[in-house]
């Protein structure tokens, strides 16, 4: 007998984890998080995190595995989310997987991507240059010779900057034409019954719900718990550091920015994720979209949902 494995698929705040529990309480399943945030303990509000009560209804797996100063890879991930499945597939129940980071799910559904090894002397160049010109300098040179890199890689993520131009000095040619070669057409996991749904909203009203949900977790006291996390001793990894609704802050409390311009700030990255988040699921083979419009709830998307697993 083969695991089931249902993904569902959406921008930021498309509705994909209501969605998810909702099928994970109708199958008897449990939901596999697709979020290289959600695996942070103490970053809650930010995530959009299932309450206790939801994790209480229905189990959930790849939420706080990790504290924010560890660092946390797509490969760690992947190797964890294998295990759950196994685990979850031996207790005769489906896989419901959720979530927004696209190379997580890449990985997870695709495999590993085999870019060059590691270049130390390079990196260690990269660092200096970055001490004496700062990383925006870096972001620049990214955008002159990898521009589909550039716009992909938020100007912030060191570590991400360095290994698009690591990858072109060893061999010459942009990271994303490599990253376009590992696109296939299926799973990693033949092993595996896999079905994709697809929540596509239109644009403005995505916008809306993008704009609503930050309102929302403003008020829920994402700022005091950035500050919480600003403040701890042990620091910050830098993938945490640079979690779309806590960087702002962070750059907030910095002094770089007022409160109310981090909040904005906040909005703007989050559609420009979604942007993103847009742009790679159109390319992405095999998933069976939902079309949702105002006043579309879990309630309604759910039969829509069964149908396309039962098809």
């Amino acid at each position: 007998m083969q695991a089931r494995v249902i993904v569902i698929l959406g921008t930021t705040a498309s509705g994909k984890s209501a969605l998810a529990r909702g099928l994970a309480a109708a199958l008897d399943g449990e939901v596999l998080s697709i979020d290289s945030m959600k695996v942070y303990r103490g970053m809650d509000i930010g995530t959009a995190k299932p309450s206790p009560q939801q994790r209480a209804a229905v189990p959930h797996h790849l939420i706080d595995v990790a504290d924010p100063w560890e660092s946390f890879s797509a490969a760690r991930f992947v190797t964890l989310a294998d295990q759950a499945v196994e685990e979850i597939h031996q207790r005769r129940r489906p896989v419901i997987a959720a979530g927004g980071t696209t190379l997580y799910f890449k990985c997870f559904y695709e495999g590993m991507f085999e870019g060059p090894p590691a270049h130390p002397e390079f990196r260690s160049a990269l660092r200096t240059r970055i001490e004496r010109e700062g990383l925006d300098a870096l972001h620049a040179e990214l955008a002159r010779i990898d521009p589909a890199a550039a716009e992909r890689i938020h100007r912030n993520d060191r570590r991400r900057i360095e290994r698009a131009l690591e990858v072109h000095h060893l061999t010459g040619r942009p990271i994303s034409d490599l990253q376009r070669q590992w696109d296939r057409a299926g799973p990693r996991r033949t092993d595996w019954r896999w079905t994709l749904i697809g929540l596509r909203w239109p644009k403005e009203i995505a916008a809306r719900r993008i704009n609503a949900r930050v309102r929302r977790m403003i008020d829920a006291g994402l700022v005091e718990e950035a500050r919480r996390l600003w403040n701890d001793p042990r620091g910050l990894s830098e993938q945490a550091r640079q979690a779309v609704g806590y960087r702002e802050l962070f750059e907030h409390f910095q002094g770089r920015y007022t409160l109310d311009d981090a909040i904005e700030r906040i909005k703007i990255d989050t559609r420009r994720l979604a942007k993103a988040q847009r742009t790679w699921m159109k390319r992405l083979p095999g998933v069976a979209w939902i079309d949702l419009d105002e006043g579309d709830a879990v309630e309604t998307v759910l039969p829509r949902a069964y149908e396309l697993i039962e098809a």
